[in-house]
C-alpha cells in the first residue's frame, strides 16, 4: 500500500557516506519528509549542509516544534533526541540511550506511535543494535522497514541487529533505495488524506495531521543510563524498544551475522 510519507532514517559509523548515496538519489518535491539521525559527538555538525549540496531536497536542522513538511529533510542536532509529535519535530536533551545522543530509536518509536503504517524506516551502517527494537516498533504499526545490506555497510553490526530482530520488508544496497522510496511514497490509495497545498513557492506542504497509531502503555520508566529510553512520545515506553531484542545486546561485542533477506525493489510506475 502506497502513501508512506514519513521516512525515518538512523545511521552510525561511515553513515555520512551512506547518508550522502541516500539523498542524491532522491528527487525534488519529493510527497514525503525525511527525519535522519546520526551518531555524532557534542561539537557542531555539518551533516545537513553536506546533504544540502548533495541532493535536490533541502536539509537542516530543525528547531522544538517546527512542523513537519513533505518535500524536506529533517537532521537531528548534535547532543539531542529528536522525535515526532503532532505533526512537528520535538527536541529535547534526555538521558543517552543505546550510549547515543541522539539516539535512532527515540525517533522510530515515536513517528511508529504518531504515523503508524504511513512510515518507513532504515536503518543504515553502524555499530552495536541503535535503531532495532525501533524498526521493530514500526513494523508492529504497519510501516515498512527497510536495511541495507550488511555486506555493503562500512559498519555491518546495526544492519545485523535490525534484520534479526525486526521482520525486515527490504535488505538491499543503497542503490536500489530510491525506487523503493519512490513505490512506497506514491499518493496514497486511502490511507491518507491529500497533501494540503500552502501558500508558500515550491513543493513544501505540511504533511496530513497523525492521529495516534500507539498500541502499547503509557507508563515511561524512570531509569537512567546507555539503555534506558530517550525523551520520547508518552505512548512509547522502553517496552518496545526492547521487545524482541536482547537487552544486553548494547554491550560492545562481535554480534554473529543474520541471514541476509534480499528483495528487489518493486518497479515505480512511469509517470
Amino acid at each position: 500500500m502506497a502513501g508512506h510519507d514519513i521516512i525515518v532514517v538512523g545511521a552510525s559509523t561511515g553513515g555520512v557516506d551512506a547518508l550522502v548515496r541516500l539523498v542524491a538519489q532522491l528527487p525534488a518535491g519529493m510527497d514525503a519528509a525525511m527525519l535522519i539521525v546520526l551518531h555524532v559527538g557534542t561539537g557542531v555538525s555539518r551533516l545537513a549542509d553536506i546533504l544540502n549540496r548533495a541532493g535536490k531536497l533541502p536539509a537542516g536542522q530543525p528547531a522544538d516544534g517546527e512542523e513537519i513538511l513533505a518535500g524536506h529533510i529533517y537532521v537531528a542536532p548534535p547532543d539531542l533526541h529528536m522525535t515526532v509529535e503532532g505533526g512537528r519535530v520535538r527536541l529535547a536533551h534526555g538521558d543517552k540511550e543505546n550510549f547515543s545522543r541522539p539516539a535512532i530509536d527515540p525517533l522510530f518509536r515515536s513517528s511508529a506511535a504518531a504515523y503508524g503504517p504511513r512510515v518507513v524506516g532504515i536503518v543504515l551502517t553502524g555499530k552495536l543494535q541503535d535503531g532495532s527494537a525501533g524498526l521493530l516498533a514500526i513494523k508492529q504499526g504497519g510501516g515498512i522497514a527497510i536495511v541495507q545490506d550488511p555486506a555493503e555497510a562500512v559498519a555491518p553490526s546495526m544492519p545485523q541487529r535490525a534484520i534479526a530482530c525486526a521482520p525486515v520488508d527490504h535488505v538491499c544496497p543503497l542503490a536500489e533505495m530510491s525506487a523503493l522510496l519512490l513505490h512506497y511514497g506514491r499518493p496514497p490509495d486511502g490511507l491518507n488524506p491529500p497533501l494540503r497545498s500552502t501558500p508558500c513557492a515550491g513543493s513544501s506542504s505540511p504533511l496530513p495531521a497523525p492521529r495516534s497509531y500507539a498500541r502499547f502503555p503509557a507508563k515511561l520508566p524512570s531509569s537512567a543510563g546507555p539503555h534506558a529510553p530517550g525523551p520520547v512520545s508518552p505512548h512509547c515506553p522502553a517496552s518496545v524498544r526492547t521487545a524482541g531484542c536482547d537487552p544486553d545486546a548494547s554491550a560492545p561485542q562481535s554480534p554473529a551475522p543474520a541471514p541476509v533477506r534480499h528483495s528487489a525493489p518493486p518497479p515505480v510506475p512511469a509517470a
